[in-house]
């Protein structure tokens, strides 16, 4: 059966899950409560948790020297590269058990975690070499949409309208206007991943789908909604409802890709407009005073419906249908005049 927030609790109450408290990140940050969750579920699950971490916020605030507030097997190595230092973790860890230096049945977790700026923009060749080359590690993004560490720069993550210090909202300009940029489905089309979104308030899912990238047979990629209360200006409580907010608003559909089969993990059968979800952070106030604010909110809400329908037929289009391998006989129809 798979974990409950119940069978975490009754485990971790009085043990520490890889990251302790006393860090420096802001009140209410969500990043530590994912790792928390992906890490407590990769040790209840019997695996010892390896962490790499990419230079960022989550990296700065935890192991400010001489100080760390990670109690796992832990390595940072720079801001691009933090798949590409797991993948070297990893390939050593099977040279090792080739070896006999380490025991056969030892299970050891390989997680890398990098903000927006380290996935969507800096990382990004680094990660796509490593799922390309198929090492067994999980990668999470921690999606603040900026690079908040150094003072809320826009990043291939930033959606249109958000102030940002490189794209502020202003007399002649209305912010970042591009869309978001879509690395769960760059990251999707590597064809042999697993591939998924979470989002704080739907913790079950979340654990659902670190269990299941912890199974499966190759690397992962998870994206994980990250409120930054600081640069969102949101209420330092306020991390969990905004990412419920996401959800509804189809902002941040939760779904999955398993070797290009789509699954939608959680339906939204009336969402709300997207403007709720803007209008709930004081990142887009400089835009709701711009007359074209309506504009941009408009487009945003296009394009949220567009994608969600379009995942929607995906997962109809692809189900039963993996694009690579392993192929069960009944997954392969050949043609015999081709033979």
């Amino acid at each position: 059966m798979p974990l409950s927030a119940i069978d975490l609790a009754k485990q971790f109450y009085d043990k520490n899950p890889g990251i302790t408290s006393g860090h420096r990140l802001c009140p209410g940050c969500a990043a530590p409560t994912i790792v928390k969750i992906a890490l407590m579920t990769a040790i209840a699950n019997g695996y010892e948790p390896v962490v790499a971490l990419a230079t960022g916020c989550l990296e700065v605030s935890t192991t400010i020297y001489p100080y760390s507030a990670w109690n796992v097997p832990y390595i940072h190595n720079a801001f691009e590269n933090v798949s590409a230092t797991i993948s070297g973790v990893e390939t050593a860890f099977k040279a090792a058990k080739k070896r006999g230096e380490i025991p056969a049945d030892k299970k050891l977790a390989f997680f890398a975690f990098g903000g927006d700026g380290g996935t969507y923009d800096i990382g990004l060749q680094s990660l796509s070499g490593a799922v390309e080359r198929g090492h067994k590690f999980i990668y999470i993004v921690y999606d603040n949409e900026g690079y908040m560490n150094t003072g809320n720069q826009r990043s291939g993550s930033t959606p249109p309208g958000s102030d940002t210090t490189t794209a502020p909202v202003g007399k002649k300009m209305s912010g970042k206007l591009q869309l978001k940029k879509n690395v769960v489905e760059i990251m999707a089309a590597h064809e042999n991943v697993y591939v998924a979104t979470v989002a704080l308030t739907d913790t079950f899912d979340f654990m659902k789908k670190i269990e299941k990238a912890l199974a499966f047979d190759g690397p992962s990629f998870i994206a994980a909604h990250s409120a930054c209360v600081r640069f969102w200006r949101v209420a330092d409580d306020q991390a969990v409802e905004t990412s419920k907010l996401a959800v509804e608003t189809l902002y941040w559909p939760l779904y999955e890709v398993e070797r290009g089969v789509y699954r939608v993990t959680k339906k939204i059968k009336d969402p709300k407009p997207v403007s709720e979800y803007i209008k709930s952070q004081g990142r887009f106030n400089a835009l709701l005073k711009k007359p074209d604010a309506q504009e941009i909110i408009d487009e945003l809400q296009q394009y949220v419906t567009a994608r969600y329908e379009r995942l929607l037929a995906l997962e109809e289009a692809t189900k039963d249908k993996p694009i690579r391998g392993p192929w069960s006989k009944k997954d392969v129809q050949t043609d015999e005049h081709a033979m």
